[in-house]
């Protein structure tokens, strides 16, 4: 494996300028490329910049629309339904979001469902708007039909993201950023970049057959729920991803099911779409609308403490809360940049030369 650092406010740079190439305003190419830089400071490479073309091509082929104005087309006092005009989900969900933080703060809770939008990169960043307010956040997306419901060969969930974002008094957000899928596809695509296996468990084949071939998703094969199968709970994976699809998709009238429009680019749109572009579910939680919210935050404290002091298993193991790891990747790469892989950067290289880009990465 071979990769180079890349200083983080040159990466930024490089995507503000890609997207301020196909189309988006300034502010909104900033925000865009700070959302999906965000992805790589965490460690959560399959949904950072290794992503750039992908949002390019989709803009190439009409689907996203860099002149996207999101509007509320249905609310009351603590919920909103957003069209997100066929926007770029890293400016649509962000835009929920802020929608989602002003009515809890009116209300108590602010619920957003969002149609009409495209994939929005990490869902952890949109939680963690929230919890920047010492609110809660909760942030999911339904994704590209990769995933078969146990039991079955056809595809049709996304890997689905559910994140959610706690603040706590002195101890960093507990933060959850999860798929809802044993492993998400970029992880695949991770993997085939490295020339290496997936683990059992990950996909299977187009006859449903355990396979550890990352390719094997774009043979005809699917992702797993998370558990993999029966026997490890992956009915469970699927009734999450589920509730994902439906808070995401079937409540705000985009795209469900196998007629999400997929993001790889192996699969064509459904010719006979359900609703308007992919959907997300956005939420805002004040603590002070359940209790004292100093209160509160003393007493995450102690959940976070209790947890990290629970006895491990192994002397050289610890009990991780959620969060701490992507906020250690975040720490060491905000310092020292971060590792872009040769197939990665050639791909880069590539956008450069056909959007004209003038910013360099190293």
């Amino acid at each position: 494996m071979s990769f180079k650092i890349a200083p983080v406010e040159h990466l930024k740079d490089f995507c503000k300028e890609a997207f301020i190439k196909m189309g988006w305003e300034e502010g909104e190419a900033l925000l865009a490329s700070e959302v999906l830089v965000s992805a790589d400071l965490r460690g959560i490479d399959s949904h950072g910049v290794a992503r750039l073309d992908g949002y390019h091509r989709l803009w190439a082929k009409g689907r996203i629309n860099s002149k996207a104005k999101p509007k509320v087309i249905r609310e009351s006092a603590s919920t909103a339904t957003i069209d997100g005009d066929a926007g770029i989900g890293l400016v649509v969900a962000p835009f929920a979001m802020d929608i989602a933080i002003k009515k809890a703060k009116e209300a108590g809770t602010g619920w957003v469902t969002v149609k009409n939008s495209n994939h929005f990169g990490i869902a952890g960043h949109h939680a963690m708007m929230a919890s920047k307010e010492k609110l809660i956040g909760m942030a999911m997306t339904n994704a590209s039909p990769l995933v078969s419901p146990t039991f079955s060969t056809d595809r049709m969930l996304g890997t689905n993201p559910i994140a959610v974002a706690i603040p706590a008094k002195s101890y960093p957000d507990f933060v959850g950023d999860f798929a809802t899928t044993t492993a998400a596809n970029g992880k695949l695509e991770i993997l085939q970049r490295k020339s290496e296996e997936a683990p059992l468990g990950w996909v299977q084949d187009k006859e449903g057959n355990p396979s550890r071939d990352p390719n094997e998703v774009k043979a005809g094969g699917a992702l797993l729920p998370l558990g993999g199968d029966r026997e490890h709970g992956s009915h469970k994976g699927f009734i999450l991803g589920s509730w994902v699809d439906i808070f995401s998709g079937v409540l705000s009238q985009a795209n469900f099911g196998p007629w999400v429009p997929p993001f790889v680019s192996f699969l064509d749109p459904p010719a006979k779409p359900v609703g308007e572009g992919i959907g997300h579910f956005l939420g805002a939680m004040d603590i002070n609308a359940f209790q004292e919210r100093d209160e509160f935050l003393e007493n995450m404290d102690k959940w976070i403490k209790a947890f990290k002091e629970a006895k491990p298993i192994h002397e050289d193991q610890k009990v991780v809360i959620p969060g701490e790891p992507e906020l250690e990747f975040e720490n060491e790469r905000l310092e020292n940049g971060i590792p872009i892989l040769d197939k990665v950067m050639v791909n880069l290289m590539l956008l450069k030369d056909e959007l004209g880009i003038k910013r360099e990465i190293f």
